[in-house]
């Protein structure tokens, strides 16, 4: 994708008297060998009454002769060109092998005919000091140009020098700086005496603003430039004449346009001519225009398609607030490392040394921008077979009521920076925390690592290897045997409170007791998790599954009270815990042999000292306010021992009380669940703030193929839709609006295809409905049917009932489906009902602006499909599906009659 540039440079000299005017020569047309595209050329010339020749001097230059008949009072040059600037890799050249290493000779005949490209100026001792102070080593002729380039760059400050002429290397060297011209000729100089032929060139040099900003050095220029610039080439057999620009330490590449290339500065002069003499005015100018922009990765639309795009959006937006859809959109992108294409953890592993490093830089920016007063949890996610552990998983949460969920960020420790908290302060903690909550602080329990495990562990190995260095060949089995024998089984692992939060009369209160265990000490479970996931719960006493309490979720569908705002007034340590009522079993009472003991408290947060900071491994919980109640008492006890703490464990219940966006691993890729938002400003903030501070971590979104050709991470940017919660969820209040869409997809495949990535078909991760069996499309038909006569009264289990067994991969599994129904009415947990719709045919697209493009799509689709439901049956492809919709052809008429649909 290129470019196309205008460049215009006028040169004007206006004299106070009639002059006469010698044969002028004008050197502004770009050289035989610019690589650069210059698809049209202008010279124009004043005064008109003028005679001009064209020509090529030694080198091939084009010059342009012009002899003046008449004496003029002015003489004006004016240069327009178009130059299409595609991109030009420098170091896209063959060496001849003799050439490939510094230093080498040229054969006698190339060597006779590069004389003149070898003559040596003056001489001088700073010359002769900056050619002692070279590195003349053998290596690679492109790394000792690099030096050298880079070499004279730093060491020749860059000045606007309006004096004619070049400088004399000396001269350059002990002022240490010097024009553009005076750079070139200097290392045109130091390569000649390092036996390199190297000629002078002049030219103009186009730099355009960038699209983004570098992040690795200065991002060039500010506004689109033009300027005649100097540089110089350097003969390389194989490769020809190379281009380097010493100004700026860089190689030549498609912002160098060369008008002249000669052995000497003179000969290379734009205008040379004599004029009688006078007294004259000099007027000079340059600019570069952007004619024509083909869209890019970096810039898919032009502000004026943006503007237009934003305006639609806006419309659209007007139509599903008067409509009353209430829908809601988040999404799951995905990015990989810029830095690092080839590693595994970037190609196909999960886990990975950086991906955890640049996750938790991205959640804490996102923090920033999304969320402040926002929490950060380091929970665990999914758990795959073949991986030790589940893998992690960094969410950040907040209020939506504007209360601050964390107060004070600093009060979370940094994982990025070294701490020395150890046992103590996590046991000061603890005990603070018990009194935050108003129990009894010596109810927490000291949790040890199991002896007897480790010790049995030992007594097989080998009698010529020690605990430390045991050379087990798993290596999580290696460090988790050396981790323990270094603590040493004397000092526990961590403190564990039993508690739980129960009804006392009209309120709840948080609870704790005694944990009555066979031995005297609380041995963990043996593992490398955090110790909380590693209690012995089923050494607690026994309770009939009769008596069993077990946490009750709250329906999503029940109404809720707003959270309690922040107290003001926390608990200190020492206060006095509430004495139990009459009538309560007292929770420290042993049980009987054969008793149940349903009184024990049987869940327990848990404190562990860890890589220098204090752990606080939250338990599971039946709602989000005991989550808010329990975590505000953290941060107390935080504040009074003055801990920083890391909260982990379990998440709170889903609630729509509580906003969240997380991020984990995938397979080659970082994923970001983002925070589902309502209107089309909010899309753009959340997805341009993604793809900016991704970037800013050093996050991309795209990858490149063996031959140049982009494609996505890999990863997929899924789109979820649904409501603000789960009642007003458009898909449940609107049965037939997923039925609309199903059909829409199924009668347009470019749908399906256009947006996808690489992997399509029954075996892709988001196959189509009628890719996975060949019997879908008449049990759609009859699934349709079902919803036509549910009508506006179809209950919302129907609705899963009726898709459930038709929106799944070859494997029947309802989350690799392209309309993905995993959580909208899934009758297995509350976390199933929350009325969300995923779709999963989109590959990550490299631009934030392309990503909404496709999201303003979505929500036109769905304003149309609310106001007029699309009753049209499944069309039956049958092979015609691949046959034409692997063509772009098919593709581009398809998608066209969807814009006429929505137009």
């Amino acid at each position: 994708m290129a470019i196309s540039v205008a460049l215009h440079h006028k040169t004007t000299y206006r004299y106070d008297r009639l002059v006469s005017l010698s044969p002028h020569i004008i050197r502004l047309r770009p050289a035989p060998h610019c690589r650069t595209p210059v698809p049209s050329y202008s010279l124009k010339v004043k005064p008109e009454d003028h005679f001009i020749n064209w020509q090529q001097d030694p080198q091939s230059n084009y010059l342009a002769r012009l002899v003046f008949p008449e004496k003029t009072r002015e003489l004006e040059v004016e240069v327009d060109l178009i130059a299409e600037m595609s991109v030009i890799n420098p170091f896209d050249f063959f060496l001849e092998p003799k050439a490939e290493k510094y230093p080498f000779q040229y054969d006698h005949w190339l060597d006779r005919e590069l004389k003149p490209f070898l003559e040596l100026g003056a001489d001088g001792p700073h010359l002769q000091k900056f050619l002692a102070e070279t590195d003349l080593r053998s290596r690679q002729i492109v790394d000792f140009l690099v030096d050298i380039n880079q070499r004279i760059q730093k060491a020749i400050g860059y000045v606007i020098r309006m004096e004619p002429g070049v400088q004399t290397c000396e001269q350059t060297l002990e002022l240490s700086s010097g024009s553009c011209r005076d750079s070139a000729w200097l290392l045109v100089q130091v390569l000649r005496r390092l036996g390199l032929a190297a000629r002078f060139v002049s030219g103009y040099l186009i730099q355009l603003k960038p699209d983004v900003k570098s992040l690795d050095g200065p991002s060039g220029a500010e506004e689109d430039f033009t300027d005649l610039h100097a540089w110089t080439e350097v003969y390389l057999p194989g490769a020809g004449w190379v281009g380097l620009d010493p100004t700026s330490g860089l190689f030549a590449a498609e912002g160098h346009l060369p008008v002249a290339a000669t052995p000497d500065p003179q000969s290379a002069a734009p205008i040379s001519g004599a004029v009688d003499p006078a007294e004259v005015e000099f007027h000079h100018e340059m600019k570069v225009t952007r004619i024509r922009e083909d869209p890019r990765v970096t810039k898919p639309h032009s502000e004026q398609q943006w503007e237009a795009i934003t305006q639609l959006g806006h419309r659209v937006d007007a139509d599903l607030e008067r409509q009353d859809v209430r829908l809601t959109m988040g999404g799951e992108p995905t990015f990989v490392s810029i830095d690092d294409m080839e590693g595994d953890e970037w190609n196909t592993a999960a886990l990975g040394e950086r991906k955890r490093i640049l996750a938790e830089q991205l959640i804490k920016r996102l923090r920033d921008r999304y969320a402040p007063g926002g929490l950060l949890h380091y929970g665990q996610g999914k758990w795959y077979p073949g991986e030790p552990l589940p893998r992690w998983a960094l969410t950040c949460y907040w209020r939506t009521d504007g209360h601050p969920l964390w107060t004070d960020p600093d009060r979370i420790a940094d994982t990025e920076e070294s701490s020395e908290h150890g046992l103590p302060e996590a046991e000061a903690f603890t005990r603070s925390l018990a009194g935050q909550l108003g129990v009894d602080p010596d109810y927490a329990i000291s949790a040890y690592e199991d002896p007897a495990h480790y010790l049995h562990k030992e007594g097989r190995l080998p009698v010529n290897v020690s605990p430390e260095d045991n050379k087990l060949d798993r290596a999580d089995e290696r460090e988790r045997l050396k981790r323990v024998y270094e603590t040493g089984f004397d000092s526990p692992s961590g403190y564990v409170l039993p508690l739980q939060r129960k009804w006392a009369g009209a309120k709840r209160v948080w609870q704790s007791g005694m944990w009555m265990l066979r031995g005297k000490q609380l041995f963990l479970i043996p593992g490398d998790s955090p110790i909380g996931l590693r209690l012995p719960l089923p050494s607690l006493p026994w309770v009939d599954e009769r008596h069993a309490q077990h946490p009750m979720p709250v329906d999503p569908f029940a109404d809720r009270n707003p959270l309690a705002a922040p107290t003001q007034q926390p608990r200190h340590a020492g206060q006095e815990p509430p004495a139990p009522k009459a009538g309560q079993a007292p929770v420290d009472r042993w049980p009987s042999v054969g008793e149940s003991a349903p009184w024990v408290v049987r869940t327990a947060i848990a404190i562990q000292p860890r890589d220098g900071r204090v752990h606080v491994f939250f338990p599971p919980l039946e709602s989000a306010d005991d989550f808010v109640d329990l975590l505000q008492k953290v941060e107390d006890a935080s504040a009074e021992t003055d801990t920083k703490v890391v909260i982990e464990g379990y998440t709170p219940p889903s609630d729509p009380r509580l906003a969240s966006f997380k991020i984990t691993p995938d397979p080659g890729v970082i994923e970001v669940n983002v925070q589902p938002v309502r209107t089309w400003d909010e899309l753009v903030s959340n997805t341009v703030t993604l793809y900016e501070d991704a970037r800013q971590c050093r996050l991309g979104t795209e990858k490149f193929m063996l031959d140049g050709r982009h494609t996505g991470s890999g990863g997929g940017n899924h789109f979820v839709m649904g409501g603000p919660s789960a009642p007003d969820s458009p898909f449940l209040r609107r049965p037939d609006l997923l039925r609309s869409l199903v059909s829409y997809w199924n009668n347009h495949p470019s749908l399906s295809y256009l947006f996808s990535g690489l992997f399509i078909g029954p075996t892709s991760q988001a196959p189509r409905v009628d890719e996975t069996r060949i019997d879908a499309l008449p049990e759609l038909e009859i699934a349709f049917e079902q919803i036509d006569q549910a009508g506006p009264n179809c209950p919302p289990w129907l609705v899963d009932r009726i898709f459930r067994h038709l929106l799944v991969d070859v494997t029947g599994n309802t989350h690799r489906a392209e309309f993905c129904i995993d959580k909208l009415y899934a009758p297995e947990s509350s976390t199933g009902r929350l009325g969300l719709v995923e779709l999963r045919s989109f590959e990550m697209p490299p631009h934030a602006r392309m990503s909404l493009a496709q999201q303003l799509l979505l929500r036109a689709l769905i304003a149309w499909f609310w106001r007029s439901a699309y009753k049209r049956m499944p069309v039956h492809w049958g092979t015609r599906l691949h046959d034409q919709f692997m063509l772009p052809h098919f593709i581009e008429r398809d998608f066209a009659e969807i814009i006429d649909d929505l137009r």
